[in-house]
């Protein structure tokens, strides 16, 4: 919505501030109206107002180019089509600005039917309309560039720099496009301008940590990526650190480090070092790092990337913990469901599994992916007629996931429906018609009998990606299915040597029953699951060997409202218990006695921050780090909280503190919280 509101302002502005001495525009109660509610988002008011005026007056070429922006920006594409196309027709011929812009929206709706010749007509129109008009050349541009005319693009992006020198874009769309030709000293020649015009424009960092990437230039890369990161958290950067490899690895988590110790409050350092350790399948260092960030500041995404590397290393029973946890934080995100289902499932249960996926799809209908994986589950339980049910939906909201069809066939096939079965493995490999496509091919090659092709179709994919653990189970599945007894049990020795841990699907899974029986596959589960079970127990992270116990801590009701006493930095204070607030919050009373006594010091003020409360009012508030909070005997370290600049707001003991105590239940009857935690033993 906000991005839809920003369009609208910038069309306003462009087209209202300019040439009102030569063109007349409408001025008239109902389009003034419509433009007003545009304005404020209010896009239903504004389309009524704006029909109403082309009631009034049916050749308001201007009310219709307002409503084709409003039905392009909601994807409704054939009104916004029928409405600009009127726009065009009425506006007069003399507003070279509006009939550019609206030129623009229609260019916009082709390009969403998948229709580049005519939107890159409508940008040549809209410049031909208004030659000055940035936005044209910029989005055509951007056409040019998708389709790899990179000479076009720059001959854009030149005339972008003619008319504004002082703009950004037309420097980083060359520099982009020097990128992507591997010209790397021409695209830092690109950046290096944008950076000395803009030096706090993250994203020109990032890009030309793209061109040092390239060039080898490991020290200067990530720097930039550091610098992109300090500016805004650029997302850009966020995906590069995600991808680097040595050196650049070892020396972008330096860096990361030394701006941890430098912001020892920050938990977006541990964050972005735990991230890091993740993408390389460190796990255990990523949890490590992941909770020093939880430590600094609960975040429910948090716990659920610590669960997520649990899962990965097939530790179903603490990933299932901390997903518990990041639902607890925050009910509100339904990918937890989806996850706690497929944590379900690495545990074997299956109709938990399915229940879950229940729960997400009933959410979230139109997620063909998740029918996949809850046709799949069903297919394991035995429910045919659910599995092709749920694949079939799967199909038709996500019909070019080959996996889908070839999983229908399966179950055609073991139904006798042969032809039926045919047609889906036919459709994979109609799908995966070239080897960087290569998927699940061997098991269409295969289920035709075409063993020759399925072979070469599997050994493509291995050598495409050595290091996929899944690719070396796929494998295992083929030769188990072709009935190959030692190249199924080599292959499935050497996935679980690469730490493919997913032992209760192995079980389940029908692609083994040719080995399940042998002494041979029995041994290897034995051996590695034995890994497993002692690899678990080691410390990982702060998450010892631990037992659960339960804290009740007293608290006080007051009109409705829990009161609990804390202790922050030893000074005894009552706070409201807020499941609701995102950490603690207190008055600038309590900070301003605080700080004079010794128990806050300066270097504890972290910064400000903007805070909306339940009434939508917006306040400015401090951010600080409060060394120890002790709750009921637990005691937490360097927890972040807010001084809200209000004499009057009530103290707040939010999720800063909640998300890191446990599972959390409040005993209205004994008047005391349940607090469950773990302890190490």
């Amino acid at each position: 919505m906000k991005r839809i509101i920003f369009l609208a302002l910038i069309f306003a502005t462009s087209i209202i501030t300019f040439g009102k001495d030569t063109v007349k525009r409408p001025d008239t109660y109902n389009y003034n109206r419509g433009i007003e509610e545009l304005r404020n988002g209010n896009y239903k008011d504004a389309l009524d107002y704006l029909n109403k005026e082309i009631e009034s007056d049916p050749n308001n070429g201007y009310a219709y180019s307002w409503m084709a922006m409003i039905y392009q920006s909601f994807n409704e594409n054939g009104m916004a089509l029928t409405t600009a196309d009127l726009a065009l027709k009425n506006i007069p011929k003399k507003d070279g600005e509006f009939i550019a812009a609206t030129y623009c929206i229609r260019a916009a709706v082709y390009l969403a039917l998948k229709d580049t010749v005519k939107a890159v007509n409508d940008f040549t129109s809209a410049i031909k309309a208004n030659p000055t008009y940035e936005n044209a050349y910029e989005k055509r541009a951007q056409v040019y560039f998708e389709q790899e005319k990179y000479d076009l693009a720059d001959a854009d992006y030149r005339q972008m720099i003619k008319l504004n020198q002082g703009g950004a874009m037309g420097y980083m769309g060359i520099g982009r496009n020097r990128n992507e030709q591997k010209r790397w000293d021409e695209a830092i020649e690109q950046f290096n301008h944008v950076a000395n015009m803009y030096n706090d424009y993250s994203l020109v960092y990032s890009y030309r940590a793209q061109s040092y990437l390239g060039e080898e230039k490991w020290t200067e890369a990530t720097d930039d990526i550091l610098q992109a990161l300090l500016i805004d958290d650029n997302d850009r950067a966020f995906a590069q650190i995600q991808d680097l490899d040595e050196p650049a690895f070892s020396m972008m988590e330096a860096k990361m480090k030394i701006q941890s110790a430098k912001n020892p409050n920050e938990s977006r350092w541990p964050y972005y070092i735990a991230i890091m350790y993740e993408c390389k399948e460190q796990y255990e260092k990523a949890i490590s790092y992941y909770e020093e960030a939880q430590r600094k500041d609960a975040k429910d995404y948090t716990l659920n990337r610590i669960a997520n590397c649990y899962y990965e290393e097939g530790n179903y029973d603490r990933a299932l913990k901390y997903v518990n946890q990041a639902m607890a934080l925050d009910s509100t995100e339904n990918n937890y469901i989806a996850f706690k289902a497929e944590i379900l499932y690495g545990m074997g249960k299956v109709k938990d599994a399915i229940a879950e996926y229940d729960k997400y799809l009933a959410l979230n209908p139109e997620d063909g992916f998740r029918y996949y994986r809850r046709g799949w589950f069903k297919d394991i339980c035995g429910d045919d007629d659910g599995a092709i049910e749920d694949l079939t939906i799967s199909i038709t909201l996500y019909p070019t996931y080959s996996y889908t069809y070839a999983a229908r066939g399966d179950v055609y096939t073991r139904l006798g429906k042969t032809e039926l079965a045919k047609a889906d493995y036919e459709k994979v490999i109609e799908l995966e018609d070239t080897p960087e496509k290569y998927e699940c091919l061997h098991y269409a090659y295969h289920a035709l009998g075409e063993d020759e092709k399925a072979i070469a179709a599997i050994d493509t994919i291995l050598a495409r990606d050595k290091n996929n653990k899944g690719n070396y189970y796929d494998a295992a599945c083929l030769y188990s299915r072709m009935k190959n007894k030692e190249k199924a049990l080599e292959y499935l020795g050497m996935c679980l040597e690469k730490g493919y841990w997913r032992f209760e699907h192995i079980k389940l899974d029908s692609d083994m029953d040719f080995i399940r029986e042998t002494d041979e596959f029995k041994a290897l589960i034995e051996k590695y699951e034995s890994r497993l079970k002692e690899k678990n127990a080691v410390v990982i992270g702060n998450d010892t060997i631990s037992k659960q116990v339960t804290t009740e801590v007293p608290f006080t009701k007051e009109n409705g409202v829990c009161h609990v006493k804390c202790k922050i930095n030893d000074l005894p204070l009552y706070f409201v218990f807020d499941t609701g607030a995102s950490e603690i919050s207190l008055s600038m009373v309590e900070a301003t006695f605080m700080m004079k006594n010794g128990y806050l010091d300066k270097k504890d003020v972290i910064g400000s921050q903007y805070f909306e409360d339940a009434n939508g009012n917006v306040s400015e508030g401090t951010i600080i780090n409060i060394r120890q909070v002790d709750f009921g005997g637990l005691k937490l370290e360097n927890v972040r909280a807010s001084v809200v600049r209000n004499q009057k707001a009530p103290l707040l003991l939010g999720q800063s503190v909640l998300g890191r105590l446990g599972k959390i239940e409040i005993d209205n009857d004994k008047l005391v919280l349940k607090i469950t935690h773990n302890i190490n033993e």
